[in-house]
C-alpha cells in the first residue's frame, strides 16, 4: 500500500541553524531515506522551496485569484513529500516515526488514492496513444 508523507517544517527555525546542524539533520535523514530503500518502503520523493516562493489559487466569484505564498497561516509549511511503501497506516506510522526529519516538523502520513489513480492513469494512456 503507498501512502504520502508529507514533511512540514518551520523555515525560522531551520534558519536559526547553524549550516552545520543543518548538514548534519540532511544527512541524517538521507540515511534514513536509504535505509528505506533497502527495506523497499521508499519509493520517491522531492523536497520543496521556500514557501516565499509559493502561490495558490482559490476559485472565488467566479474567478481565479492568485496570492502569493502558502494557503495555510502556521508557521510549519509543507517542505517536501515522500512516497512510502508499507502494509498498512501503522506500518507506515512506525517507519516514519523512526525518521530524524521528524525532528524537524511534523509528518502527516496519508494513503494513496488508488482507485482515482488509476482513472488518471488511464487517462494518461489514452493521451499517449492519440
Amino acid at each position: 500500500m503507498k501512502f504520502i508523507c508529507l514533511g512540514y517544517l518551520d523555515e525560522a527555525q531551520w534558519n536559526e541553524l547553524a549550516e552545520a546542524e543543518q548538514a548534519a539533520l540532511m544527512e541524517s535523514c538521507f540515511a534514513y531515506d536509504d535505509e528505506l530503500r533497502r527495506g523497499g518502503h521508499f519509493i520517491g520523493g522531492e523536497a520543496l522551496q521556500s514557501v516565499q516562493n509559493a502561490a495558490t489559487l482559490r476559485y472565488q466569484h467566479g474567478q481565479v485569484t492568485v496570492t502569493d505564498g502558502p494557503y495555510a497561516e502556521t508557521k510549519e509549511h509543507l517542505g517536501g513529500i515522500l512516497i512510502l511503501e508499507a502494509r498498512d497506516l501503522n506500518h507506515a506510522i512506525q517507519l516514519m516515526s523512526q525518521h530524524p526529519g521528524v525532528r524537524s516538523g511534523p509528518f502527516e502520513i496519508r494513503p494513496v488514492d488508488e482507485a482515482i489513480n488509476a482513472q488518471i492513469a488511464a487517462r494518461i494512456k489514452s493521451f499517449q496513444r492519440g
